[in-house]
């Protein structure tokens, strides 16, 4: 008795360690790239909202030493998180753009964290991992109330003339960082 239920056990175990495994989608940015099949997450029914975009920003950092001295490499990537972004009306172009909107101030920061990292002098810094982890915690933090300024600016899309007051404000600081993008 006790065999069969503890290999049901090694198998209950095994397929939750499988899934545990399994890297949720990620989609880099791209100017005006997000469509409606992007959101594949089951609506929130207790949401307010007609929408939610779940973007982020990852980065990654080495040090290397060699002949030549020390390397510093790094990369930042903004995303879009599709297995926890959800729509319940796909049919607004309206809303649609105001989501892509939420994933483009999302790249602004991924350039900022790159311009950052770009002009940070890791041979001043004895502590270069807690440096840049305050640089990307900064940065976070930024990028977060930026995008709680856009959604009471705008009433959450519901105001039309301040949505595209934002469109322009982040195109202009998307070009000012241009030659930071992914």
């Amino acid at each position: 008795m006790k065999i069969p239920f503890l290999s049901s056990l090694l198998i209950l175990l095994a397929s939750l360690g499988a899934q545990a495994q399994v890297p949720e989608e990620k989609i880099g940015w791209e100017e005006n790239a997000l469509t409606w099949e992007n959101f594949q997450a089951a609506p929130d029914p207790n949401s307010p909202f007609s929408a939610n975009t779940s973007s982020g920003i990852s980065y990654s950092w080495s040090l290397k030493t060699s002949v030549l001295g020390k390397e510093y490499q790094f990369e930042v990537e903004s995303f879009f998180n599709p297995q926890r972004s959800w729509v319940k009306d796909s049919n607004s172009v309206h809303l649609l753009a105001h989501e892509q909107l939420h994933f483009d101030i999302t790249e602004l920061h991924a350039r900022k964290l790159r311009k950052a990292m770009v002009e940070f002098d890791f041979k001043k810094s004895r502590e270069v991992k807690s440096s840049l982890q305050e640089i990307y915690k900064n940065v976070e933090k930024e990028r977060a109330l930026m995008q709680q300024k856009f959604d009471r600016e705008t009433g959450h899309s519901m105001n039309k003339e301040a949505q595209v007051k934002w469109q322009i404000l982040v195109n202009e600081e998307l070009k000012k960082l241009e030659e930071f993008s992914s």
